[in-house]
């Protein structure tokens, strides 16, 4: 994608939302780091619905390890890999109290020294905890980038530098959720809606279209005499039934 157009293409996603939010519920960094962390592989949905009673009662390291490992697997349990999760959780919990004091550090080489904290996770909390200008590159950031051809690559860190390269300094902030928002609800991976995207005509996906597809027919009812058929098949066996006995 050219200089221009990719300016184009982010002036457009910030004028449809000026100040993007992420989908996560959380109270502190802490929590959001917490809730990043059980993030992995499941759904913003399914992460928030097990953690808003969970937020309720720990929002602090010391607290996580009061409650143990047993208590959160029992908020927890219905998200994937919850034992792997319970256990990262709580050893990060411990590390963040004996290395930080408890709080969270902002820098990204700490954060990944953490069980179950990676570079993606990382990166997420410091853009939305700290401000810092950074771009997780999820599934659907990866999608969105290299489908549109605005930073394609074949790995997830390739797509991530070349992303730090093209996008405007000013639109470092919220790029992270403004191409997660686009590649959740409009990019999509199987269906996109090209036809309600804002940005179709900078996009060099050679699958798109620019009408919304017509709904599917619906299948047609059984004619009236042929269910007046089948409906007499039952009354005739059971007077044949009758007269035998």
């Amino acid at each position: 994608m050219k200089k221009a157009d990719i300016v184009t293409f982010f002036d457009r996603l910030a004028a449809a939302m000026p100040e993007p939010k992420g989908e996560l519920e959380y109270v502190n960094p802490y929590t959001l780091l917490v809730a990043v962390v059980l993030s992995a592989q499941a759904t913003d949905v399914g992460v928030n619905k097990a953690t808003r009673a969970l937020f309720k009662q720990v929002t602090t390291p010391q607290q996580m390890l009061e409650l143990g490992e047993a208590g959160l697997k029992s908020h927890i349990k219905t998200i994937g890999l919850f034992n792997a999760k319970a256990k990262n959780v709580i050893a990060l919990s411990r590390l963040l109290i004996e290395r930080h004091g408890g709080g969270v550090p902002d820098d990204r080489d700490a954060l990944e020294q953490l069980p179950g904290v990676g570079r993606k996770t990382a990166n997420v909390v410091m853009n939305i905890a700290f401000g810092a200008p950074t771009i997780a590159v999820d599934t659907h950031i990866f999608r969105v980038s290299n489908r549109t051809g605005l930073a394609p690559g074949k790995t997830v860190l390739a797509v991530e530098e070349k992303l730090e390269k093209v996008v405007p300094a000013d639109r470092r902030l919220h790029a992270h959720h403004w191409l997660i928002l686009h590649g959740r609800y409009v990019c999509k991976a199987r269906k996109p809606d090209c036809f309600a995207c804002i940005v179709n005509d900078l996009c060099a996906f050679k699958g798109k279209t620019t009408l919304e597809l017509p709904p599917k027919k619906a299948a047609k009812k059984p004619a009236k005499k042929a269910v007046k058929k089948r409906a007499k098949k039952p009354v005739k066996a059971l007077k044949a039934a009758v007269r035998k006995s």
